[in-house]
């Protein structure tokens, strides 16, 4: 896939998890790891794309930081998100200022990294972004499920 497509659905996918994430929404399990197992698929498809074959330590090594940041991302991420249940049962999440903030930084910190890169002369495609997106969007979603398990029903039953 080329850049320039890998770039749109880079920023479709984050539009569209953003646009979710402010909005409330019923944290339900069904195909949480869906998105970021297209993405994985993606990223991976291109195959030697990941590392640059020049510079083999340094791409290894960018991309490991660019996966921690990913994962550090996926874990804040979740934990600024708000959850509550509703009075049928309904677990809910809504995503706060915080939230934003991480996804603002989160970026930041990303566009750091490739300036780093590019700083060495090392060449990153953009299936390291999708993979590190994948690996955020993954995380997140466990954890916001985890999360949304330790919380009972808002209302008492009556036995």
């Amino acid at each position: 896939m080329s850049g320039l497509v890998n770039a749109l659905v880079i920023l479709a996918v984050i539009g569209v998890v953003l646009a979710r994430q402010l909005r409330p929404r019923a944290v339900a399990g069904g195909r949480w790891w869906l998105m970021p197992a297209v993405l994985l698929v993606l990223a991976i498809r291109d195959g030697g794309g990941l590392i640059d074959g020049q510079h083999e330590h340094a791409a290894v090594t960018l991309l490991a930081a660019e996966l921690v940041i990913g994962a550090v991302m996926g874990i804040v991420w979740a934990t600024t998100t708000h959850l509550w249940t509703e009075s049928d049962g309904r677990v809910m999440a809504k995503g706060t200022k915080a939230t934003l903030a991480v996804w603002v930084l989160g970026i930041a910190v990303r566009v750091g990294l490739y300036a780093v890169a590019s700083a060495v002369g090392v060449h990153q495609s953009s299936s390291s972004v999708l993979l590190a997106v994948a690996a955020t969007l993954l995380i997140r979603s466990g954890v916001l499920f985890w999360r949304a398990q330790s919380l009972g029903p808002s209302y008492r039953t009556v036995s």
